[in-house]
């Protein structure tokens, strides 16, 4: 049992691979659906979600803290939905939430710029080069959000443990290849491997759930233990410290919770 998050461009044939890597294995294969269960349970139009983990910097920087929790929204549900194993995610951001994970198979799709620039002026009846316009935006604009949120560069090798370029080889070479590694012994889930995933599933529901009480709060939670770091003024702390553990003590699971305030400092005139 393990779980396959599939990193992908417009029509690099990731979602098609994901489909037939699910089937062949009798997993669960999800991706846009989860929107859709983000928009259901908060009231959210799926545009707005999806413009949350597709739009360059510019415009989340523009939106601003209403994108913030739109973001934490989707990691809650996202990684909610993986702990329950024996699953294939085809998106954006799968890969970033569980890089640590041993169990999670973290593949790369690539595919030629040739193939994908004839599906995209198909699909939209455009020529050529307005469809290699607007791949190397979308491109560039995945690579940015991911710059910009996380620090990495979705075009890093090193964040996968596999990375598939569909040119010599196929579809179906594709499916076989992950299929077989994922197979392998390192991928399958074990005890301490399932606790990390949950614990992120925690982690990321008790983030939601602060998302209304001060921005840039941080959470983590091992074993059972919930480690929360913010910054608040000298005045407010006491309140705005007890406020969160207000908050995460409502959590179940929860054995400790260790708050580190960092005093902001006001300046000088």
């Amino acid at each position: 049992m393990a779980v396959i998050t599939i990193s992908r461009g417009s029509y690099s044939r990731g979602k098609e691979i994901a489909e037939k890597v699910a089937a062949k294995l009798g997993y669960e294969c999800i991706s846009r659906d989860l929107l859709l269960e983000v928009s259901k349970e908060h009231n959210i139009p799926e545009l707005k979600l999806v413009h949350a983990i597709h739009d360059a910097p510019s415009m989340l920087e523009r939106l601003g803290r209403k994108e913030e929790k739109y973001i934490a929204f989707i990691k809650s549900a996202l990684v909610r939905r993986l702990k329950e194993d024996n699953i294939v995610y085809h998106g954006l951001a799968g890969h970033f939430f569980v890089k640590d994970v041993p169990h999670v198979l973290k593949v790369r799709v690539l595919s030629d710029m040739e193939d994908r620039v004839h599906l995209e002026a198909e699909r939209k009846n455009i020529d050529a080069e307005e469809a290699r316009r607007i791949l190397e935006k979308d491109d560039e604009e995945r690579r940015k959000w991911s710059q910009r949120l996380y620090g990495i560069d979705t075009a890093d090798p090193s964040l996968y443990d596999l990375v598939v370029h569909i040119k010599q080889l196929t579809v179906d070479d594709a499916v076989d290849l992950i299929c077989a590694c994922v197979s392998k012994e390192q991928f399958r889930t074990t005890r301490e491997s399932q606790r990390m995933i949950e614990d992120l599933a925690l982690s990321a529901d008790i983030q939601k759930a602060l998302m209304d009480v001060g921005p840039d709060i941080e959470v983590c939670v091992d074993n059972k233990i919930a480690y929360i770091e913010t910054e608040a003024a000298i005045s407010d702390e006491i309140n705005f410290v007890n406020e969160i553990r207000g908050v995460v003590e409502t959590f179940d699971g929860i054995s400790d919770i260790k708050i580190q305030c960092h005093p902001i400092v006001p300046l000088s005139e």
